[in-house]
């Protein structure tokens, strides 16, 4: 539970524009839809994934580190690990598990499926889209666990993209569809607070101080 009195104190060591741009950026935020690499091996990828989520309004990233384990590229991703939630995992088991138990369904992409395409998605349903290693994609244990499989339609020679470039490419119009329904795709009011004060503490130089300061003065 979050200390609303703390919160509002540390608000007030914020500018009136960057406490606007929080309000902004929140109000489009969704655990709605999540995203998961598996054993990226180019670092600037993850990196780029993780821009691409914050860009989009997606909170939260899993990342699958059983075989490639690098720290976040902070130049690609450009400080957007700051605002996106980072769920770390030895390996793919225990993230698929934990994210059924969240109650996503589990979307395989890969370009050598037609289950669904992009263009008939069903955006109703809480969804995780899993993307692969460059080179062997998914690995057989999460193609075996998937409720779906999902194909971005293309008529080129060119028979799959880069993994960025898919999560872009997906995150963007799932998004904007979902937008144009009526569930409640956005944050809770708990989730709200949670992140205007971890934001907070992210933004701030000496928070750590300035909240010790807060509860000596009471």
């Amino acid at each position: 539970m979050i200390d609303l009195k703390l919160l509002e104190y540390l608000e007030s060591y914020l500018t009136d524009n960057r406490k606007q741009r929080f309000e902004t950026v929140l109000v489009q935020r969704t655990k709605h839809f999540t995203v998961a690499t598996e054993d990226v091996y180019q670092l600037h990828n993850t990196s780029a994934v993780i821009r691409s989520c914050d860009v989009f309004g997606i909170q939260e990233v899993n990342i699958v580190e059983e075989r490639n384990t690098k720290r976040i590229d902070r130049e690609i991703a450009m400080g957007s690990q700051k605002w996106v939630d980072l769920n770390r995992y030895k390996n793919v088991k225990d993230c698929i598990v934990s994210l059924k138990q969240k109650g996503y369904q589990i979307v395989a992409t890969t370009p050598y499926s037609t289950d669904c395409l992009l263009q008939d998605f069903d955006v109703t349903k809480k969804s995780c889209f899993f993307f692969g290693r460059e080179t062997e994609g998914l690995s057989q244990e999460v193609l075996d666990a998937a409720d779906c499989y999902l194909k971005i339609p293309m008529v080129g020679f060119t028979e799959s993209l880069n993994i960025s470039v898919s999560a872009a490419i997906i995150l963007q119009y799932v998004t904007t569809k979902l937008k144009q329904t009526n569930i409640n795709w956005q944050l809770t009011n708990e989730e709200l607070l949670e992140k205007r004060f971890d934001w907070c503490i992210k933004t701030i130089r000496s928070s750590d101080k300035i909240i010790e300061q807060f509860y000596n003065a009471k």
